[in-house]
C-alpha cells in the first residue's frame, strides 16, 4: 500500500520519513502552518533517493504556477487541494507526470470526480491539516476507476480501522505523526507505517496497478 508523508518542511524529516519506509513525500506551498518555499524544496529534493515520490500541494493555483514550481522544486507531481476545475486539472495533468486531486469528504464536487483525468484521488477532512477524522463511508462517493489515497485524521492508533473499511489503495498522513505543526515526530512516523504494513492484505490492492508504479523512472 502506498504511504504518503506530507507536510514535510525540512530535510530531516524527509529523511526520517523515508527510512522508516514512507513511498512518498508531500511539501505543501498553499498557505498553512506547514508551508514551505519552492526554493527550500529544490533544496531538499536532490538529496532525497530517487525511488521517492514527490509531490507540492497546492490550492487554487494558477496552472501555470503550479507547473513552474514543481519544475524549479524537481518534483514528481503535484496534489491540487483546492476548488480546481476539470479543465485547469487537465492543463496540469499535461505537464506534470502525477497529478492527485483532492477531494474533501463533504465537497459535492465529488459526483464530478470520474470527469477529472487524473492518477489519484485523495479524500481528505473538510479542515485539511485539522488532524479531524471524518466519517469514511463517505469514501463511497468517489469512482473506484481511479488509485484512492485517504487522508484525514489519521494516525498511528487508527489508521488499520480506516484501511479494513476503505480498502484504499494509499494512505496520506501529516498531522498524525507530528510532535508539532510541520515536525515529524519519529515514533509516530515508524508506528504508523508499521501499522499499515501489517494490515495490508493482498486482496487490496488495485487492479490499477501497483503502488510503486509511480516510483518507476519511464
Amino acid at each position: 500500500m502506498f504511504v504518503k508523508i506530507c507536510g514535510i518542511t525540512n530535510e530531516e524529516d524527509a529523511l526520517l520519513s523515508i527510512a522508516m519506509g514512507a513511498d512518498a513525500l508531500g511539501f505543501i506551498f498553499a498557505p498553512s502552518s506547514r508551508q514551505v518555499s519552492v526554493a527550500t524544496v529544490a533544496g531538499i529534493v536532490p538529496r532525497l533517493p530517487p525511488e521517492i515520490v514527490t509531490f507540492g500541494v497546492f490550492r487554487d493555483e494558477l496552472p501555470v504556477r503550479v507547473i513552474s514550481a514543481v519544475q524549479e522544486a524537481g518534483l514528481k507531481g503535484a496534489q491540487l487541494h483546492g476548488q480546481e476545475s476539470a479543465e485547469d486539472t487537465a492543463l496540469v495533468t499535461a505537464s506534470v507526470r502525477h497529478v492527485i486531486k483532492a477531494f474533501a469528504a463533504t465537497s459535492v464536487g465529488l459526483g464530478h470526480a470520474s470527469s477529472y483525468a487524473v492518477d489519484a484521488f485523495l479524500l481528505d477532512s473538510a479542515d485539511p491539516g485539522s488532524g479531524r477524522v471524518f466519517d469514511w463511508r463517505l469514501a463511497e462517493a468517489l469512482p473506484r476507476t481511479r488509485r484512492l489515497i485517504l487522508s484525514g485524521g489519521l494516525h498511528p492508533g487508527n489508521v488499520a480501522e480506516a484501511i479494513n473499511l476503505v480498502h484504499p489503495w494509499g494512505v496520506d498522513v501529516s498531522s498524525g505523526v507530528e510532535s508539532a505543526p510541520g515536525l515529524k515526530d519519529p515514533t509516530k512516523v515508524r508506528e504508523f507505517v508499521a501499522a499499515v504494513r501489517a494490515v495490508e492484505p493482498e486482496e487490496y490492492s488495485s487492479d490499477l496497478d501497483s503502488p510503486y508504479d509511480w516510483q518507476e523512472e519511464p
